[in-house]
């Protein structure tokens, strides 16, 4: 039968307890020091070991362990003190053993003496008698929830006299402190797991968005970017990016950086039109505790952010005088110092450069640095204006609406001929950006399955006139949106008028009538 025995107070006939006062302060000076334990380190085992340390030092604990609940079931030692074998990996079943079953029961158990309790399993260490001096074990249950996670136990030289119940309650306390610090470990590990995984799962994400094949068009122009940038992306060569506004060079710079060797590494981004003058050197190579007013900690430029990846430089023509030469010593020697500093920082850095500016332009009026402009001119990708590469618009179109579709939970099958027509027709001044921004608001217009000519801006509706009309008669924009529905009719049934009758609810003679009214080719939508 097992040697334990239940927690009981002292008789009402025990003598006074004497040292109360100072075992009392003793107990708050240990609590007080295992409550700084467990919050002055994230490293668990060793703000574990610290406790059975004080509880050695201050409670005569000749042993201790601290045994924890995985997720496979098993009990393992954490964290010992005074045991051999230190690194040994022990573990335990639930109900196993006395601290088995400490855990398994959630209630404490007290063995007086060791020594004639045969359910000892002496897995974690031998228990020697220290100067043949019999040892007493208490072990409590760590609870979180209710339910035990755990369990804290200690060695103690046995004494007749000892009280057990308070020695049990003290433990409990240390215990209940002990879970909420592996409560707390547990969430920052789960929040790192998450934070982890979430981080994983967007540069997958970012490297599948940006990834050039997914690059949309199929035009003579495209495919040869396509093939620069398969050529350049495996080197560290420096890219100057050139193209009209809202052509996608930054798309093809995100295609570089996430097809090369850097992809892992990060990809930063600076909007050098967008930064004042005053700010732009600051901002790209950091700066130093008191460099100027307002500077009260030292701060890492984007160069520093970028290292190991990409720097992407947009609008570099936009970059005034001062803030070139330091970009050119980059370029040349690879380092560079903060504002305010004199440490020189090696930059580990790819730099992708676009501009919409005329930089020869600019070399010869004094605004560009000729040297930069060498520099950075080692591999540069002309991206095309849109009017240049109609043969992709439909690509666009198509792949644009789906996108906006799928955002603003819009049921979009198609676009009619005649909307398709008005795009094909206009000179895209804002190139891809201005088509992305022309479908996004044509599918919010859209209150069917079908994205019509009138559900597009007014500039394209009138583009083919003036491009500035705003009032139109009431006949002619109803004849406008009659021919758009025929037009769309006659499509949908591969140019069979019949059909288009019965699909706008009229007869085939009004839809030949109307044929011949606005002049609609028919044989056009035949298979």
């Amino acid at each position: 039968m097992m040697n334990t025995m239940t927690i009981r107070a002292h008789s009402a006939t025990a003598p006074p307890d004497v040292d109360a006062p100072t075992r009392e302060v003793r107990r708050l000076s240990t609590l007080l020091d295992v409550s700084q334990a467990l919050s002055g380190t994230l490293n668990v085992k060793a703000s574990l070991h610290r406790v059975l340390e004080i509880l050695a030092h201050h409670h005569g604990a000749v042993r201790g362990i601290v045994s924890v609940l995985h997720a496979d079931g098993d009990l393992r030692v954490e964290a010992s003190d005074g045991l051999g074998e230190p690194s040994r990996v022990v573990s335990y079943r639930v109900g196993e053993g006395i601290t088995g079953r400490v855990v398994q029961s959630g209630k404490p158990i007290v063995v007086p003496r060791v020594s004639r309790e045969p359910a000892f399993l002496h897995r974690a260490a031998r228990r020697p008698e220290l100067s043949h001096q019999e040892l007493s074990f208490v072990c409590v249950p760590i609870l979180l929830n209710r339910r035990a996670v755990g369990a804290l136990a200690i060695d103690l030289k046995f004494k007749p006299e000892r009280n057990f119940e308070r020695s049990t309650k003290f433990l409990g306390v240390v215990a209940s402190m002990i879970a909420q610090a592996l409560k707390i470990h547990r969430l920052i590990e789960e929040d790192k797991r998450r934070l982890v995984d979430e981080n994983t799962h967007l540069r997958q994400e970012l490297r599948e968005r940006y990834d050039f094949s997914n690059l949309v068009g199929s035009s003579g122009p495209m495919r040869q970017i396509y093939e620069q940038v398969t050529q350049v992306s495996g080197t560290n060569t420096t890219v100057l990016i050139r193209g009209e506004s809202g052509t996608g060079k930054e798309l093809i710079a995100h295609a570089i950086h996430y097809s090369s060797l850097r992809a892992k590494k990060p990809f930063v981004k600076v909007s050098c039109a967008a930064l004042p003058e005053s700010l732009i050197e600051s901002e790209l190579f950091g700066y130093e505790k008191g460099a100027f007013t307002g500077a009260e900690a030292r701060k890492k430029g984007r160069f520093e952010l970028a290292d190991g990846g990409t720097l992407f430089l947009d609008e570099i023509g936009d970059v005034n005088p001062a803030t070139q030469v330091k970009l050119l010593r980059v370029l040349q020697e690879r380092e560079f110092e903060r504002v305010g500093g004199t440490e020189t920082i090696k930059a580990n850095v790819r730099l992708v450069a676009a501009t919409n500016k005329d930089l020869e332009r600019a070399i010869n009026t004094g605004a560009f640095r000729e040297d930069l402009y060498y520099r950075l001119n080692v591999f540069t990708i002309f991206i095309p204006p849109l009017r240049e590469r109609k043969a992709d618009l439909l690509l666009l179109v198509d792949h644009f609406l789906e996108k906006f579709a799928r955002e603003h939970k819009r049921s979009i099958k198609r676009i009619s001929t005649p909307a398709i027509d008005m795009l094909a027709s206009y000179h895209w001044p804002g190139n891809v950006r201005e088509l992305e921004n022309t479908l996004e608001r044509a599918v919010l217009m859209c209150d069917g399955e079908v994205v019509h000519g009138h559900h597009l801006p007014p500039s394209l509706q009138t583009a083919e006139a003036s491009g500035t009309v705003t009032r139109v008669a009431l006949g002619v924009a109803v004849s406008a949106y009659e021919k758009d529905l025929i037009q769309d009719a006659l499509k949908t049934t591969r140019g069979n008028r019949a059909k288009a009758a019965r699909l706008l609810d009229t007869t085939e003679r009004i839809i030949n009538y109307k044929v011949r009214q606005y002049g609609i080719d028919a044989k056009r939508f035949r298979s």
